[in-house]
C-alpha cells in the first residue's frame, strides 16, 4: 500500500505520521516537499549558536492537538510558557498598552481603549449599544467594514489591524468576519443588539491558563519528530506536478501509481494540483489569496534596555516599516536565560510585499531604525538573521468558509483522497495538526476499507 503526501509542512508530516499509526509499518507512505526542507513555514534556525524559530513561536494552548502531539512523541520536556507579559501597541507617536478584553483587538468596552483613540471614539463606542445593528444571519462581511461602521476608524487602524496583522500578516480589509472570528459571527447570527453585546457574548471566559505554549528548542523538535515517529520516505526539492485518476488509486508525477494521496499544499499549488481531479474545488482555492512577509531576528547585548513586554506592535499609518517586534528574551523565560537579548522584527501585510525585494542589509538596517525609534534605546546588533515567507499565510477573505465548504463537498466522493493545510480551517499551528489528522483519518478508513 502507497500513499502519497504531497506537502511536507506541518500539516503533511502530521498527516504521514497519522497514516503511520492507522496502516502499519507496511505502508510506504512518500512525502514529497517542494522546498529543501520540512516544515513548510515552520522553521527553527540560529541565532547567536543557539536555536530560535524564524516562522511561527508559539501556538495556542487552550487548543488541544499540539499538547497531546508532543505527549505521543515524548516531547512533554519541550513544553514552554510565556511570562505572561502584556504587548504594546505604537500608535500616533506613542506606546500604548494594549486594550484588554478584545476580541481581536475589538473592544468590549469604551474605557480599554482610553488613551490609544481620542475622546470622540470613545463617545462613539459608548454609545453604539444604542444603534440599531443591521446583520443579516449567514452574511459576511471584511472585520474593517464592520468595526470601522460601529466603532471608526481609530479602533481598526490602532487595535484591530495591529492583531490581525499578527495572526494573518494582514490587515482587517483583507480579512472576513465568518471565517477569522466565527464565535463573533454566531453571536450576530443569533441577534445580537449590538456590536458590542457580540463581542461580550463571542468572548471566552476568563481564566488563568496560559494562552500559548512553545517549544524550547523550537518548531525543529517537533518536526523531527514527526518524520521519524512517521518513516515516511521523505524527498526534498521535488515537486508534484500533476495528479490523477487512476485504476484502483491516483497517478501523483513524478511518483507514478498510489494508492492514496494526502494533499497539503498551499491554496495556488492545491489549485493547480485539483485541476484534474476536482475542477470545482480548484476553482475555489484559486480564489484563496495569500500574504507575504520577512522577519529579522537580532541578538542584542543582554543589558539592553527593551520594556518589560512580550512585544510591540505597530498600528496602521504610522511612519514605521515594521509592523511588529517580538521581544523575545522578554516574552519567554527560556530565551530570556540567554546570553544576549532576543527580538524578532517583522515586515510585510497583504498588499505589500516590497520588504520582501529589500535586501538583508536594508531589513536589518529598517528593525535597527523602527526599534530604536519605538523603545527610545540605542539597538546595536551582535548578530541578526533574515527569513522571507513568500506566500507564507493564507487570507481569510469574506466568503472564504463558502469556498472551504466547496472544496471539501467536491472532494468528498474521491476515495483514498484529502486535502490539508493552513487555509481550511484554521491558520495556527493546532488548526493545521487537526487538518493532517483529519485527512489521514479520511484516507487512511478508505483504504482500510478496500483492504477488508
Amino acid at each position: 500500500m502507497r500513499i502519497a503526501v504531497i506537502g511536507g509542512g506541518i500539516s503533511g508530516l502530521v498527516a504521514a505520521y497519522r497514516l503511520r499509526q492507522r496502516l502499519g509499518d507496511s505502508a510506504d507512505i512518500v512525502v514529497v516537499e517542494q522546498a529543501a526542507r520540512p516544515g513548510g513555514v515552520l522553521h527553527t534556525g540560529e541565532l547567536a549558536g543557539e536555536p530560535l524559530d524564524l516562522g511561527a513561536e508559539a501556538f495556542v494552548g487552550r487548543r488541544p492537538e499540539v499538547l497531546e502531539l508532543m505527549g505521543e512523541l515524548g516531547l512533554d520536556d519541550q513544553l514552554v510558557r510565556p511570562a505572561g507579559k502584556r504587548p504594546l501597541v505604537w500608535a500616533q507617536g506613542t506606546a500604548h498598552a494594549l486594550p484588554g478584553r478584545t476580541l481581536m483587538g475589538i473592544p468590549s468596552d469604551a474605557e480599554s481603549l482610553r488613551g490609544l483613540v481620542d475622546e470622540a471614539t470613545l463617545a462613539q463606542v459608548a454609545a453604539e449599544p444604542q444603534r440599531p445593528l443591521h446583520w443579516e444571519p449567514g452574511s459576511d462581511t471584511d472585520v474593517h467594514s464592520l468595526v470601522a461602521d460601529r466603532f471608526g476608524r481609530q479602533v481598526v487602524e490602532r487595535s484591530v489591524d495591529p492583531l490581525l496583522g499578527g495572526v494573518y500578516a494582514g490587515t482587517s480589509a483583507s480579512i472576513g468576519v465568518r471565517a477569522a472570528l466565527p464565535t463573533l459571527a454566531a453571536a450576530l447570527d443569533r441577534g445580537a443588539r449590538s456590536l458590542t453585546d457580540a463581542v461580550r457574548d463571542a468572548l471566552p471566559p476568563p481564566s488563568t491558563a496560559p494562552v500559548f505554549g512553545g517549544l524550547r528548542d523550537g518548531y525543529g523538535a517537533l518536526l523531527r519528530a514527526l518524520v521519524e515517529a512517521s518513516g515516511a520516505r521523505l524527498i526534498t526539492t521535488l515537486a508534484a506536478t500533476r495528479v490523477a485518476a487512476a485504476p484502483g488509486g491516483w497517478v501523483v508525477d513524478p511518483l507514478g501509481l498510489v494508492d492514496g494521496v494526502v494533499l497539503a499544499t498551499p491554496a495556488p499549488v492545491t489549485a493547480r494540483l485539483l485541476h484534474y481531479v476536482a475542477p470545482v474545488a480548484a476553482a475555489a482555492a484559486a480564489g484563496i489569496e495569500l500574504s507575504s512577509s520577512a522577519l529579522v531576528a537580532m541578538a542584542l547585548p543582554r543589558e539592553t534596555g527593551l520594556p518589560d513586554n512580550s512585544g510591540i506592535l505597530v498600528a496602521t499609518g504610522e511612519p514605521l516599516r515594521a509592523k511588529a517586534f517580538t521581544l523575545s528574551s522578554r516574552k519567554w523565560p527560556h530565551l530570556g536565560a540567554r546570553e544576549v537579548a532576543l527580538v524578532r522584527a517583522s515586515f510585510g501585510r497583504f498588499g505589500d510585499e516590497s520588504p520582501l525585494s529589500w535586501s538583508d542589509d536594508d531589513l536589518v538596517a529598517a528593525a535597527v531604525a523602527d526599534l530604536t525609534t519605538v523603545t527610545g534605546i540605542e539597538i546595536t546588533p551582535i548578530q541578526s538573521v533574515v527569513q522571507r515567507w513568500p506566500g507564507g499565510l493564507p487570507q481569510y477573505a469574506p466568503g472564504h468558509t463558502d469556498r472551504i465548504a466547496t472544496i471539501e463537498s467536491a472532494i468528498a466522493p474521491l476515495g483514498g483522497f484529502a486535502v490539508a493545510g493552513a487555509y481550511l480551517h484554521g491558520v495556527g499551528v493546532p488548526a493545521c495538526v487537526a487538518s493532517g489528522t483529519a485527512a489521514a483519518e479520511r484516507v487512511a478508513t478508505t483504504l482500510a476499507s478496500r483492504v477488508e
